[in-house]
């Protein structure tokens, strides 16, 4: 069964960088898969943060377009998220996971918290 591993998750001052990491315990090959990083506010339902597709396409929410990057490496399958110029409201969960359902099982998370 696959089982999703995320970190470098931290807390960071806002205007900070922070760069997430999802890999998976056993041999997958993410460049054949649609991806997403998804992250949980607080008393908020998960939310798709970026995605990339198989073509390497990628696309963002409206609130981290030009702060996020999502990107992938093969063949060590991984899956980034570069986070630049963090804000307070960027505070979550992150979590990897294909894009769309049947979903793989959910990892432990990556936990960023943006505070002065």
């Amino acid at each position: 069964q696959v089982q999703l591993v995320e970190s470098g998750g931290d807390k960071v001052e806002p205007g900070g960088s922070l760069r997430l990491s999802c890999t998976t315990s056993t041999e997958r090959v993410f460049n054949v898969y649609a991806m997403g990083w998804f992250r949980q506010a607080p008393g908020k339902q998960r939310e798709l943060v970026a995605q990339i597709l198989p073509d390497g396409s990628t696309a963002y929410i409206d609130s981290v377009k030009g702060r996020f990057t999502i990107s992938r490496e093969y063949p060590r399958s991984r899956l980034y998220l570069q986070m630049d110029n963090l804000v307070p409201e960027d505070t979550a969960v992150y979590d990897c996971n294909v894009l769309r359902p049947p979903y793989w099982p959910w990892g432990q998370g990556t936990r960023v918290t943006v505070s002065s």
